[in-house]
């Protein structure tokens, strides 16, 4: 079964004074691959800007754009159809622990086992995360990791922002979804376990109407190698599938932001972002 959804991102910026010039990168474009495929794409902004794509070393769709025209206000909007599809099933042939911890696996995909600012080492989520791998398969330690990070976390929008790390989220106990996978990745690195960070879009509803728009979200969820990358959204406690729409991967958040710039002029006194998401069949 597959879905087919469009999307329509939008982001806006107003500053207290005219911005005179500002470079602009957006990754908003949600990708092609085995369980997903972009009909359609486009990147507008207001002002107008001349815009011109490449792939990122991650292998992220970037929408580059300059603005030299002053200007009070900016807004930049992706629009989207893409077709999603159930996720694959988990291989047969799932690696053992010592096969995930070797060190030609280790060095394969050194990028993401190694700890980074955003997913730093700590010595009880190492130990937590050891403690969860004793007990579990690795076909089952995503769900299980899962399970532990909702247990420590609470969802509470505002509480944090994108450079908060995992550990300091976990020591507040509150979070967003970027926490929930930052703290996820931080065991599965700690366990062995080659982890990934993803973001997109999630169609908030599993049985969506068709042809009805509501808002959706922004959203990041995880990906753990078992012999093939195997999607799993923390927050929401669910493999991924038909209603996630990825646009970028990384190692955690600081690889794959939507908007990236910088500008000269006035100071930025806000900040809107919407998503409308359409189930369309």
């Amino acid at each position: 079964m597959s879905w087919q959804i469009r999307i329509e991102h939008s982001t806006g910026y107003r500053y207290a004074s005219p911005v005179v010039s500002s470079y602009n990168e957006a990754r908003i474009i949600p990708q092609t691959g085995e369980s997903q495929l972009t009909l359609e794409a486009t990147v507008r902004t207001e002002p107008a800007a001349s815009t011109y794509r490449y792939w990122d070393y991650w292998g992220t769709q970037v929408t580059a754009f300059d603005l030299h025209t002053p200007h009070t206000e900016l807004v930049v909007t992706g629009r989207s159809v893409v077709q999603t599809a159930a996720a694959p099933p988990r291989p047969a042939d799932v690696p053992s622990w010592d096969q995930l911890t070797d060190d030609s696996l280790a060095d394969r995909f050194v990028e993401f086992v190694r700890p980074t600012v955003s997913t730093p080492e700590h010595p009880e989520l190492r130990a937590a995360a050891l403690e969860l791998a004793a007990a579990n398969s690795p076909a089952d330690f995503l769900p299980a990791v899962g399970d532990w990070v909702r247990e420590k976390l609470s969802y509470r929008p505002g509480t944090t922002e994108v450079r908060t790390s995992a550990v300091e989220a976990w020591e507040q106990g509150v979070g967003v979804c970027q926490d929930f996978a930052h703290l996820a990745l931080v065991l599965m690195r700690a366990a062995g376990m080659p982890a990934r960070y993803v973001s997109g879009y999630l169609h908030p509803s599993a049985d969506a109407e068709v042809g009805e728009t509501v808002s959706g979200q922004s959203h990041a969820w995880v990906e753990g190698w078992l012999g093939t990358w195997l999607g799993f959204d923390p927050t929401n406690g669910i493999p991924t599938g038909e209603p996630h729409v990825v646009v970028a991967r990384g190692r955690d958040y600081g690889d794959v932001p939507p908007m990236l710039g910088v500008y000269s002029g006035g100071t930025s006194t806000s900040l809107g972002v919407t998503v409308a998401v359409t189930r369309l069949g």
